[in-house]
């Protein structure tokens, strides 16, 4: 197996928690319900430094002054250290372009036609909140607000399959399809996850599958849904770095992100804020 293929969002999978599914308490659902507007609100706060010029490494500063200093939060990536990798440096994850996840933030400036993903996990009350957006640098190429677009539909495709008794395998295949369906390929190597007071734990949330395979939603449970969607081929290529994911033909990719909870009748989004970009028209949220 490459080192590609060992890959599993943030962690080697065989080596974090990922035995058996977590169903949350009353009190825990509480905890992330916190965490969660926490995360998104610290998107809605960097938005507006979100432009050309500007270089990732100061929307990380920002980001961390921000989460530290006015939320009271704990940035979740930075220090983080699977078994296998380096500590990752900084508060947020910056992907640029052809970066397909876990861009570490640097001196580069953006630049006009940029696209770029915000990636940002705090820690509140030992809750995690874990959510991302595309941004747009100035004005973007057709191709780039498409993919974005088109990424965003596939999110909320996931989501709004979410309920007891539905398969994991039902969330993947639904996302595969519409991102086929528009000619774009779905990144194979990285997954959701739950989460909790656990920043990684079981189960994983395939972007891609079968229906009726994998696990069966329960009420109480908290996962990710964060398809990773290229304009080009599916294949991925790790930098030298230890953390960095581009793709392998150099085309540009697309990631958005929320943490859901199952409930007894469907789903709800912990990560929502005032600032979250309107919703695909085929959403209607209680």
């Amino acid at each position: 197996m490459s080192r590609a293929q060992q890959f599993q969002h943030f962690f080697k999978i065989t080596k974090i928690r990922m035995d058996s599914i977590s169903i949350k308490s009353a009190e825990d659902i509480a905890g992330m319900r916190i965490a969660g507007k926490l995360a998104s609100e610290v998107l809605d706060y960097i938005t507006p430094f979100v432009k050309p010029g500007v270089t990732t490494e100061e929307l990380d500063r920002l980001c961390h002054e921000y989460m530290v200093n006015v939320q009271g939060t704990i940035p979740a990536p930075l220090n983080y250290c699977p078994p296998g990798y380096t500590p990752y440096p900084k508060a947020i994850c910056t992907s640029v372009n052809d970066v397909i996840c876990h861009g570490i933030p640097n001196a580069k400036a953006l630049k006009n036609g940029d696209v770029v993903n915000l990636d940002i996990t705090v820690i509140k009350d030992g809750y995690h909140g874990d959510t991302s957006r595309m941004f747009f640098i100035g004005e973007p190429s057709i191709l780039a607000r498409r993919l974005s677009q088109i990424t965003y539909e596939c999110l909320w495709i996931g989501i709004a399959k979410v309920k007891p008794g539905v398969h994991l395998g039902d969330i993947g295949h639904a996302i595969q399809q519409h991102a086929e369906k528009a000619g774009y390929s779905v990144v194979r190597e990285f997954c959701g996850h739950g989460i909790g007071k656990v920043f990684h734990e079981a189960p994983q949330v395939m972007h891609y599958g079968k229906p009726g395979t994998m696990e069966k939603l329960e009420a109480g449970m908290i996962f990710t849904i964060e398809p990773m969607i290229n304009a080009g081929k599916k294949e991925i290529k790790a930098m030298p770095d230890g953390w960095t994911i581009k793709t392998k033909d150099r085309s540009l990719s697309a990631q958005w992100e929320h943490t859901i909870l199952v409930t007894e009748t469907g789903f709800e989004v912990l990560t929502m804020s005032e600032g979250y970009p309107a919703l695909p028209d085929f959403i209607k949220l209680a």
